[in-house]
């Protein structure tokens, strides 16, 4: 009995924590650029797919993981300074652009992988004993980058330079301009590194779920609700959304079906912006 609750806890806690970085990369974007991007989904199934490649190359799964954020931060690069840059001012614009962008690579993956789906071998196919109940070590190894990955994050924010370059061009981009602060080589990075937690999510997820030109619109609306409940108060805003979020949609497939979750999640989603319409962590807008 205990070992199966720990097993639906440590289910919602990997799902949870995969939409964490994909809506803290998201939020990272729109704080910091005000570029709303639709194509976060499409770096996320990116991602994914690197580690496809990687496989049928015949080199280690783990190679794929390892690449795989680097080269959706590449792309990311490209990506802002051929399109994003040229949007920054226009919010519906982005809009419109990365929405554009989506669509031009989920057909790309169709034209290079074909529209069915593929699956990844696990890479640690074996199980730990937790409490007398079997538990995937893949899973515990998802969760464990994840955890690692969100505190380099936090790091990086918090004890950086370009932390407090980026905090401060969220607070306010003209006065950090005028200190000095090169806010286009900081937005560059920035979206590259939200691009590239997306990807990163995308690869550690590739041997769980199936690989196909569709699978980022499944983590790209979770996450905007995740902002969206969250808010943009704080960097941590996003992950108090995410948790919100993924725990109702985790527990409620589990327990009922994916089906009824999703209505349960909108619904959580809306009584909370409409409790909280500045978000759960608006209170912290001051602090950071």
């Amino acid at each position: 009995m205990i070992g199966g609750v720990l097993q639906v806890v440590l289910d919602a806690a990997n799902y949870t924590l995969i939409l964490m970085l994909v809506a803290l990369g998201l939020a990272i974007v729109f704080g910091l650029m005000n570029v709303i991007n639709m194509a976060h989904g499409e770096f996320m199934m990116i991602g994914a797919y690197v580690v496809l490649l990687c496989h049928q190359a015949g080199l280690p799964v783990g190679w794929g993981m390892l690449l795989a954020p680097l080269v959706v931060a590449l792309l990311g690069l490209v990506v802002e300074e051929l399109l994003i840059r040229r949007v920054y001012t226009r919010l519906l614009d982005t809009i419109l652009a990365t929405w554009g962008l989506s669509l031009i690579l989920k057909q790309a993956m169709v034209l290079l992988f074909g529209p069915g789906s593929y699956s990844v071998p696990n890479p640690l196919p074996t199980t730990v004993d937790l409490l007398g109940s079997p538990y995937p070590l893949y899973r515990l190894f998802v969760m464990a980058v994840t955890l690692v990955t969100l505190a380099l994050t936090f790091w990086c924010f918090f004890r950086t330079e370009w932390g407090l370059s980026a905090r401060s061009v969220i607070a306010n981009r003209s006065m950090a301009a005028c200190l000095g602060i090169d806010t286009r080589r900081l937005d560059r990075l920035t979206f590259a590194f939200g691009a590239g937690l997306a990807g990163l999510a995308g690869a550690v997820m590739a041997p769980l779920v199936s690989l196909d030109p569709q699978m980022g619109l499944g983590f790209l609306v979770p996450a905007f609700l995740s902002i969206l409940v969250g808010g943009l108060g704080s960097v941590a805003a996003p992950l108090a959304g995410a948790t919100a979020v993924g725990v109702t949609d985790n527990l409620v497939s589990t327990f009922f079906s994916p089906v009824w979750a999703q209505g349960v999640v909108f619904t959580v989603a809306i009584l909370l912006i409409r409790a909280f319409p500045q978000g759960l962590m608006a209170r912290a807008r001051r602090r950071v």
